[in-house]
């Protein structure tokens, strides 16, 4: 028997409490405006059991981790980006993200919300998608560029082929979070590695960015940040056929 689910945003962002400065995300988009449609089901499934069996922890990277050398085209634009790039930013947030998750659709919001705000202080962003179009297509560079248009990120959003970006990094999953200071030494040394906040689809707990936007501010003030960091959650990268890291 046939089941049709239908798909519904209704989260409310909260004002976040930070060190030096706080922000607040409003939310007020639709379902359509954001890419998803009624999606028709063929399975007894139900949905939050789906999205469990798809969860992937980030693993732990040594905090210290020196962000490696990319080189990388972004869809949108056909420009190339370098590590090089972002030199003379104080701090680089990298986030590995695709266009399919329903981790990261979930804060798709919260993230253009945060980076845009963060932007303006000198935070340098992008967002890499290594996931194999082989198996979904829907992750393909095309739709990478209808993404970053529609959602109209504030970020170049990278795609990474060869996936070795996803190697070099260390990343697993989508969405996964990578933030790096600079310390006077080249490249960026590695200062969170962690969740966006607590939020996760069907927890009813609203989307802050707690927990990054806390590690940013600790970063531009030239304040430590905590080494206890919970591991961001989400759909495991999808490696090419017969490829293993």
């Amino acid at each position: 028997m046939a089941l049709t689910l239908r798909l519904s945003s209704s989260t409310s962002f909260v004002q976040l409490p930070t060190i030096t400065t706080t922000f607040s995300f409003s939310h007020s988009h639709s379902v359509s405006r954001l890419g998803f449609h009624p999606l028709r089901l063929h399975l007894n499934t139900p949905k939050r059991l789906m999205i469990r069996a798809a969860r992937t922890e980030s693993k732990g990277v040594t905090l210290g981790f020196r962000a490696p050398q990319f080189q990388l085209p972004e869809p949108l634009t056909g420009k190339v980006w370098t590590l090089e790039d972002f030199e003379p930013h104080p701090a680089l947030l990298v986030m590995f993200i695709c266009n399919h998750c329903p981790f990261v659709k979930h804060l798709q919001k919260g993230i253009v919300n945060l980076t845009k705000f963060y932007k303006e202080k000198g935070l340098a962003v992008i967002a890499i998608s290594s996931n194999s179009v082989a198996t979904h297509p829907q992750d393909g560079p095309e739709f990478m560029a209808e993404e970053a248009k529609l959602l109209d990120y504030p970020f170049p959003y990278l795609y990474d082929e060869s996936q070795d970006a996803a190697r070099d990094f260390g990343a697993v999953c989508t969405p996964e979070f990578y933030l790096f200071k600079k310390d006077g030494r080249r490249p960026f040394e590695l200062a969170y590695h962690g969740q966006f906040d607590d939020s996760r689809p069907n927890s009813n707990v609203p989307v802050t960015g707690r927990d990054l936007s806390l590690a940013i501010d600790q970063v531009l003030s030239c304040q430590p940040v905590s080494a206890q960091q919970k591991p961001s959650v989400g759909c495991n990268i999808k490696w090419h056929p017969g490829k293993k890291f």
